[in-house]
């Protein structure tokens, strides 16, 4: 039997065909456009998303018996505020969860409950990349959209929904809406309300394993389905490529160095940070979980390698950095280049180059950028070991995890060790075992996980490299602090 898989990510959707035993088969990718029309903006257009599915999926299953197929879930990019009429028409496109035009109305939606009255209604305070902030920057700006709107979802939701006539939402991705009370995995009537919004206009919540429905009889024939083929509710990008590398159960860890960098924490009981500055949501094997995100991961070092240095090859600019300039760098690299989530909630953050001299190198810089996300990453796990978190190893996935010199950078700045899959495929492959859950082939997400767990490449800290990131560290954790003052003002330029 077989499953698919979606990673419907920010740039591309990746599509995966797994088989019972948890080997990936065959896998299909395409990419499909964003949109910045202000600076700090991100958008997307939804039918991309599904016109990208609908070709792949057809491909994905050249010579396969579609009989064999059984089920399909999506693990998808988070927050981003997909708008729907009441003919299911798309009304504006989607602003995505790395938008940053919400400043001012997540800071009204702060101001207006209190830090302690938002963490007692969601689990969380607001963020600017969160769906309910966007709600709010709708009606204020953009008034006869918002009237329109007769359904809100999230971006693989809008897929599902294309597969199956449903609107749908799992519990791990409304979590980080803003608009859903997560200890006690419901809508919030309260939230709902302060955003203009109606129950009826949400999609009914499911477990992230839980069937949707099966897919239309016509998708089923473009695709190449049956119309029998089970569609799972799927999960947040974050949570499913959690389930992907079986960090499920209780406090497993996972960090991701995809678009954007995560943490992720899984916990079988609700743990409230107290600021409000790690999140606190429902994670896809049906218990919780504590995720600290930062908005520029392996998007920054991208930025740097083709925006900036216009450069082909990893390996010629990682390479000249040895062992010995680990921790002995004397640049440092502030990766806001979208504003920050996790821990500062600032989306007029801007990246920063610090320490450089006449002799500063391309490689020291380069190597700045890898430990500039490694010191932001490790802002959020110092908040999980304060709540009294004990994290001494960790999963590593995402594009930015398959270079050998970054796990290594990761590893001793976290003070962790780092278990790499030898054959990680993130939030699709996670979304498959969702699908073999919701049908029947395993009893629960933690039974498949340990059922279907990879061999991994353990990379441990060097007690000699860990001190001396330890010391960097500390230097790195009050360049924040001394520039936050000037950001409301650099924000103001025009690009």
């Amino acid at each position: 039997m077989y499953y698919i898989g979606v990673d419907l990510g920010t740039s591309s959707v990746k599509i995966l065909l797994v088989d019972e035993a948890g080997t990936v088969c065959k896998s299909v990718s395409q990419t499909y456009p964003l949109e910045f029309p202000q600076p700090g903006w991100s958008q997307q257009n939804p039918e991309d998303w599904w016109n990208a599915v609908r070709t792949l999926i057809p491909q994905l299953l050249e010579g396969v018996d579609p009989a064999q197929v059984k089920g399909l879930a999506a693990g998808g990019q988070m927050h981003g505020l997909v708008a729907l009429d009441r003919n299911d028409n798309v009304i504006r496109p989607a602003i995505l969860w790395n938008d940053g035009r919400t400043g001012k109305e997540t800071e009204e939606m702060n101001s207006h409950y209190g830090k302690e009255k938002l963490l007692d209604l969601c689990g969380n305070i607001a963020f600017a990349g969160f769906t309910a902030p966007k709600l709010l920057w709708m009606r204020k700006h953009e008034p006869e959209n918002f009237a329109k709107i007769a359904k809100i979802m999230l971006p693989k939701d809008y897929v599902v929904y294309k597969l199956t006539g449903v609107h749908s939402c799992d519990m791990s991705d409304a979590a980080g809406m803003l608009l859903m009370d997560v200890k006690h995995r419901c809508w919030s009537q309260e939230l709902l309300r302060y955003c203009g919004i109606s129950e009826s206009q949400m999609p009914k919540l499911y477990e992230s394993y839980e069937k949707v429905g099966c897919v239309l009889p016509d998708v089923a024939k473009e695709l190449g389905l049956t119309a029998d083929t089970v569609v799972a509710a799927g999960a947040g990008d974050n949570a499913a490529a959690a389930v992907g590398t079986g960090t499920v159960g209780d406090c497993a860890c996972n960090v991701s160095l995809g678009t954007s960098g995560t943490v992720f924490i899984s916990s079988k009981e609700f743990r409230l940070p107290p600021e409000g500055n790690l999140h606190a949501f429902a994670h896809a094997d049906g218990t919780y979980h504590l995720m600290g995100c930062i908005l520029s991961a392996a998007s920054a070092y991208g930025w740097w390698m083709k925006d900036i240095l216009k450069a082909v090859s990893d390996t010629d600019e990682q390479s000249p950095i040895t062992e010995e300039d680990l921790g002995n760098n004397p640049v440092f690299f502030l990766p806001y280049l979208m504003g920050e989530r996790s821990p500062h909630n600032d989306p007029d953050a801007r990246g920063a180059f610090l320490g450089m001299t006449m002799d500063t190198s391309r490689h020291q810089m380069t190597q700045a950028i890898l430990e500039g996300v490694a010191f932001a990453i490790r802002d959020s796990v110092e908040i999980a070991r304060g709540l009294g978190l004990h994290l001494t190893r960790s999963g590593l996935c995402g594009g930015g995890a398959k270079s050998p010199l970054w796990r290594t950078i990761i590893a001793n700045v976290l003070q962790m060790e780092m278990h790499v899959p030898t054959s990680e495929e993130g939030a699709g492959y996670g979304g498959a075992i969702l699908a073999m859950v919701a049908a029947g082939a395993y009893p629960t997400v933690e039974a498949a996980c340990d059922k279907l767990r990879s061999e991994c490449r353990v990379y441990k800290p060097d007690p000699a490299i860990a001190a001396r990131y330890e010391e960097r560290y500390q230097v790195y954790r009050k360049l924040y602090p001394a520039l936050k003052a000037l950001y409301p003002a650099m924000a103001k330029a025009k690009a």
